[in-house]
């Protein structure tokens, strides 16, 4: 059996209804569980299937992907001319228009918020100064949406990770007041337990967000992450093109803001701390303990930054197929991936401005787009109903699908999972495929057993100190309870020598994400993305038609919020 058919393993999926089995193991297929479907229902979906085809996903990258769309920034012309496309692809396919207005597009403002960053920033304290460079040293944006965002002769405290976690009897702040303080802080959560923080696989708390947020909650006018390759899991010309020009976020409300977040490489931490009579390692070392107590260093710093503030709106395409049975079709699986990029942005070596995004996420739209094709050309739709949802500003911070998930078109309690792509195979066939959030919710019995109908094992995150679960849209679909996964490719690649696929993907993270370089060229190997669009077409499919929605494994991180959103359909 080619993972490119699956004529025998669909009657295995069609022998599966308990996707739910609350208590059973999710590394194995409970003994019920059918999505249900005669012999002649079966055949339609094999067919089906073969909807999905490297031609027609090398179409969709190729379009959005192409200089004419300007990188798809949000709220710019090429954003708009990509969600058009898109939306006229959906209504020729058959799909309903899926926003609650009637339409295709969930629009949201954003403010767009630019930073006039200073060429040099000073910190200073009674015997020294240190003087660093923008750009090479910093990366400096506001935390604000005002025209002007300032800190005055703030003092710099190290807070180690910055983290508060009561669940892991965690607290970096030790009561402190750290109001108006600038806080010096390592990326990354602790990483040598496993049974702490989830040893190596990174967990939110190490993500540069909360970091953020976290400064901001303890009153600090600043924030400013240590950079690092492993800690970040990309090199700081990352930091340079993504935190620079214009960053969009929704309109602000009442949460708590700092006026400044940085980053700064790590060997200008080093000085920095120096300059205060430590030592940057030492001061990591005492941070890797519960007794950590933050560190005032007797530092100073000022800044001010003019911010330029521009207020545009951008959308989510939404694409609805309604389920087919009476009592399941108000419950919907939704299959996300983000249509955006980075726009136009700072030239490289070459002078190209354009942050194409072919692989992030040209190709994520392309494999969902494949899937609608395939489940909207079965001669009768799932049980549940599926939206297809492509959504927005990702690259900002998952804005698109953080909108969605408080602005849902489903209630969270009828949502039955998220199945997101976020980067497609592009370098061939594997003997493997990537489950990030493998071991948190009972999806995994359904998608490994598939998986190894096509003659592959699923693993879970490869890259689990890179925090991918909390880098992807399936993140929002997660805070609001609903079971997620997000299918990445494997390294095992078929007739690769060992560490190849690995080194492929450094490859691409270290030389062309979010880089003008993030082209398609004739070199893709669809294979890969093929296999992976139909385990995620059968997942969907037996998830859609299934009796029960899956759950979250017991104790999981999102559990309480998902039995909080089935107790609200309940009242």
């Amino acid at each position: 059996m080619t993972v490119r058919s699956l004529s025998i393993a669909v009657s295995f999926l069609l022998a599966i209804t308990g996707v739910g089995c609350s208590g059973s193991d999710s590394t194995s297929v409970p003994d019920t569980m059918p999505v249900g479907g005669t012999a002649n229902e079966n055949t339609a979906a094999e067919t089906a299937s073969g909807e999905i085809t490297a031609d027609l996903m090398r179409e969709y990258v190729i379009e959005i992907s192409a200089d004419k769309y300007e990188g798809r920034g949000p709220g710019s012309r090429g954003d708009a001319a990509a969600r058009k496309y898109l939306a006229e692809r959906m209504q020729a396919m058959g799909l309903l228009p899926g926003a609650a207005d009637g339409g295709w597009e969930q629009s949201f403002d954003l403010v767009g918020v630019t930073s006039a960053q200073p060429d040099e920033w000073v910190f200073s304290n009674d015997e020294k100064s240190l003087t660093l460079k923008q750009s090479e040293q910093f990366i400096v944006s506001s935390g604000v949406q005002s025209d002007r965002a300032a800190i005055d002769d703030a003092e710099i405290v190290f807070v180690g990770y910055g983290i508060q976690a009561p669940e892991y009897d965690w607290d970096d702040f030790k009561g402190q007041d750290l109001t108006g303080k600038v806080l010096l802080i390592m990326n990354n959560d602790p990483d040598w337990d496993p049974q702490l923080f989830a040893g190596e696989t990174r967990l939110w708390y190490g993500r540069w967000d909360y970091k953020n947020l976290s400064a901001a909650t303890q009153g600090a006018v600043g924030a400013i992450i240590i950079h690092t390759v492993p800690s970040a899991g990309y090199p700081f010309q990352v930091v340079q093109t993504s935190w620079t020009g214009e960053q969009f976020e929704l309109p602000a409300g009442d949460e708590p803001r700092n006026q400044i977040n940085a980053w700064v490489t790590e060997d200008s931490a080093r000085e920095l701390v120096a300059m205060a009579g430590y030592d940057l390692d030492a001061l990591r070392e005492s941070a890797d303990n519960r007794d950590f107590q933050p560190v005032h260093l007797g530092i100073t710093t000022s800044m001010g930054m003019d911010v330029t503030l521009k207020r545009v709106s951008t959308a989510n395409v939404l694409g609805l197929l309604p389920g087919s049975d009476p009592e399941l079709s108000d419950e919907v699986v939704i299959y996300t991936a983000h249509h955006d990029h980075l726009g136009i942005g700072t030239p490289n070596e070459d002078g190209d401005v354009i942050y194409n995004g072919a692989m992030d996420n040209a190709s994520g739209v392309s494999l969902v787009m494949a899937i609608a094709q395939a489940i909207k050309s079965m001669p009768e739709a799932p049980r549940r109903s599926v939206l297809f949802a492509l959504v927005g500003a990702e690259e900002q911070g998952l804005l698109g699908s953080k909108y969605y998930a408080e602005h849902a078109t489903f209630s969270p309690g009828k949502i039955a999972a998220n199945l997101n792509f976020d980067g497609g195979n592009i370098w061939g066939d594997t003997h493997d495929v990537t489950f990030v959030g493998l071991g948190k919710s009972s999806i995994d019995g359904i998608l490994t057993a598939i998986a190894a109908e096509q003659g592959r094992v699923v693993k879970p995150d490869q890259f689990s100190d890179r925090g991918y679960f909390y880098r992807s849209d399936q993140f929002s679909f997660a805070k609001i309870g609903v079971p997620a996964m997000y299918l990445d490719a494997g390294t095992d690649f078929v007739d690769r020598p060992a560490g190849w696929g690995k080194a492929q993907q450094n490859h691409y993270t270290d030389v062309n994400y979010h880089q003008p370089t993030d082209e398609y060229n004739d070199s893709w190997n669809f294979d890969g993305m093929i296999a992976d669009a139909l385990l995620g077409f059968w997942t969907g499919l037996a998830i859609a038609n299934a009796d029960e929605m899956p759950v979250w494994n017991e104790g999981d991180e999102f559990e309480a919020a998902r039995l909080e959103a089935l107790a609200a359909e309940s009242q």
